[in-house]
């Protein structure tokens, strides 16, 4: 950090003229506060937020230290749910993301716990979208125009590809990786490629494990359960205690395992026709 930048994370908020912050806002140290701007009564900026320009912040929302968000995105406002009745709900962003131009992140409703959340090192590009009652994780990207539907789960380091959108109810496992215009209807595994409208499951995002530098006896062992998975005989609950006995202890199929067990909202995206096995 040079000498320029300690100044003014030491500092106090800095806003411009022409923005409007309600007195009752708690903004951190370095707080930059840009043109035409508005900021809500009960938002919370965290040290060294930046809103660069024409931002607005409403509603319970709290923004992480060194968050940028970026001109045009629109945070904290009602969700777009029809049975909203104007419950108190809240939306809480973490620290280090960054909000690209044009984004909309929602507050939660009655029905999915009253939260919105969205972790650290996150990256949402320009025109994403995070409806209400999400969870996303850390260090996810979403690329521009990714729609995310409401109460969806998005686990770390999970990529989605430009103009993707994903079901209500949706849980993509953490490292999935979600192609470009795809429709997601149903549950992404952990390590798993998502491709397609509507989606199917395309293998393992291998190139992702390898930047993430899981060592390659991890990934060939992942692999060999993954077809067992999704090429062997029987039902997919069958074929699931199959691999649960020959690769337990394996972190990566466990957690593969744990996700399809918990079960969720939706049904398993799976290969076509046994297809698409890495």
């Amino acid at each position: 950090m040079s000498e320029d930048d300690m100044r003014d994370h030491d500092a106090g908020p800095h806003i411009h003229p022409s923005a409007v912050v309600a007195h009752a806002a708690r903004l951190g140290r370095g707080v930059h506060i840009g043109p035409f701007c508005t900021v809500g009564p009960d938002v919370v900026l965290g040290e060294g937020v930046r809103l660069v320009s024409h931002v607005a912040v409403a509603g319970h929302t709290t923004i992480g230290d060194g968050t940028r968000v970026f001109p045009f995105a629109s945070l904290g406002h009602e969700p777009q749910d029809l049975k909203f009745r104007g419950e108190t709900s809240e939306l809480r962003i973490g620290r280090d993301c960054m909000i690209r131009e044009g984004v909309t992140m929602n507050p939660g409703t009655a029905a999915g716990g009253l939260l919105t959340s969205v972790g650290d090192r996150s990256v949402f590009l320009a025109q994403s979208h995070v409806a209400h009652d999400c969870r996303v994780g850390d260090e996810v990207i979403f690329s521009n125009n990714v729609m995310l539907a409401g109460h969806c789960t998005v686990g770390d380091n999970a990529i989605l590809g430009g103009g993707a959108a994903v079901h209500q109810f949706v849980r993509l496992g953490r490292h999935s990786f979600v192609g470009g215009l795809a429709g997601v209807e149903h549950d992404v595994i952990p390590y798993g490629i998502a491709l397609g409208n509507r989606a199917h499951l395309a293998g393992l995002n291998v190139v992702g494990l390898k930047r993430r530098g899981f060592s390659r006896e991890a990934i060939h062992e992942l692999r060999r359960a993954y077809k067992l998975l999704f090429s062997g005989a029987g039902t997919l609950r069958e074929r699931t205690e199959a691999v649960a006995a020959e690769f337990g202890g394996h972190p990566q199929a466990d957690e593969v395992l744990a996700f399809l067990r918990d079960g969720g909202e939706r049904a398993i995206c799976v290969p076509r026709d046994g297809r698409d096995l890495p």
